[in-house]
């Protein structure tokens, strides 16, 4: 048996199925699996490049000639 990594509260699933009345709800063009994965990997990509570069989006760096956001 395989532990959880991370346990999504009941709520929350209530709450993203609240609108769901058929499966391309969830799985369609614009279904809530789409989004969801789009909106993980985009938090994930700022992230890393947040760790990577040493400081947040919008934040003034000290050394501009260095590595730098360039909002692409």
């Amino acid at each position: 048996m395989t532990s959880r990594k991370h346990d999504v509260p009941e709520e929350l699933l209530s709450q993203l199925l609240a609108n769901y009345q058929n499966p391309e709800d969830l799985i369609g063009e614009n279904g809530l699996l789409k989004e969801l994965t789009k909106r993980l990997v985009e938090r994930a990509l700022d992230t890393e490049m947040t760790e990577h570069l040493g400081h947040d989006k919008h934040q003034s760096v000290g050394n501009a000639k260095g590595n730098t956001r360039n909002g692409r």
